[in-house]
């Protein structure tokens, strides 16, 4: 097997550069192989991947998923730990360096990447962006089929809630547009450095067409924002807004094939379509 990061050379790699993680970053490391590895095989990846990362930090995922022999594109946003990190590869896994490849950038500005385009995203999100970063990712980057995230708990159950659970909302109907979304595992604090104070999540994405439906990504997404604006609002109510009034809704919702007085919360991705389907009618 190849060499991974332990905790004494995480610490080491962060004292050479004068590295303090910060909450401000969402910076935790994972610091266990074991539980680096155990995320890789969940991913599903292989050596004929090229694997989108974000976040790669001092390299503890990075360095397991080059061992699938899989390429990888990595996207720092602190130019000292994008600099570090191929010097850490060339290191440890001098055999798998030229398959790794570095993008210094804020990953919610990226729109192009070096070499192929990526067949899978596989990363350890920094918990304050999570949700922006993999819709981003999800609109930018369309040649991707798997996706494993690892996120705060309570943002994994949100990603992979379905319609009428309590945590459905606006990341679960969002995500959904694009993907199939599972929860597949936890995380606990201790195997990170800094420890969080909340245990993570695992969650695997399996891209999927979007509903069929003559209304763009944009405009369905503008009545999933409408109809989670006020949470447990009737939608009636809460897309009246877009609609020009409670009345007005109540018509497009009913044509839409769907109850006026029911909530966001129960509804799936092809019923937002559907609204938005009316919307542009009434608008016309």
């Amino acid at each position: 097997m190849a060499e991974l990061l332990d905790p004494r050379t995480i610490r080491q790699l962060a004292a050479e550069i004068g590295l303090r993680p910060t909450k401000q970053r969402g910076q935790n490391f994972v610091t266990d192989p074991n539980t680096v590895r155990r995320i890789v095989a969940k991913s599903g990846i292989t050596a004929d991947d090229v694997v989108l990362e974000v976040g790669p930090g001092l390299g503890s995922l990075t360095l397991g998923l080059l061992e699938t022999g899989a390429q990888v594109t990595a996207i720092e946003i602190e130019d000292t730990l994008a600099a570090l990190l191929p010097r850490t590869v060339a290191q440890l896994q001098p055999d798998n360096a030229e398959r790794l490849r570095v993008v210094a950038a804020d990953a919610l500005t990226v729109t192009e990447l070096p070499g192929p385009a990526p067949t899978a995203v596989v990363a350890n999100l920094p918990y304050n962006v999570a949700v922006p970063v993999l819709l981003h990712l999800l609109a930018t980057f369309d040649r991707w089929r798997l996706g494993l995230v690892m996120v705060q708990l309570e943002v994994a159950d949100r990603l992979a809630a379905a319609p009428g659970s309590k945590v459905y909302g606006v990341p679960s109907a969002k995500v959904a547009w694009y993907a199939a979304a599972e929860r597949v595992g936890t995380v606990p604090p201790t195997v990170f450095w800094p420890a969080p104070n909340v245990d993570s999540g695992l969650v695997r994405l399996t891209r999927r067409e979007p509903p069929t439906t003559g209304a763009s990504r944009e405009e369905v997404f503008a009545v999933i924002d409408a109809a989670f604006a006020q949470r447990r609002k009737m939608l009636r109510s809460a897309l009246s807004g877009l609609f020009g009034s409670s009345a007005a809704a109540s018509e497009a919702i009913t044509a839409a094939g769907l109850d006026p007085t029911a909530r966001g919360e129960v509804l799936a991705i092809g019923d937002f379509a559907r609204i938005a389907e009316q919307l542009i009618e009434v608008r016309r």
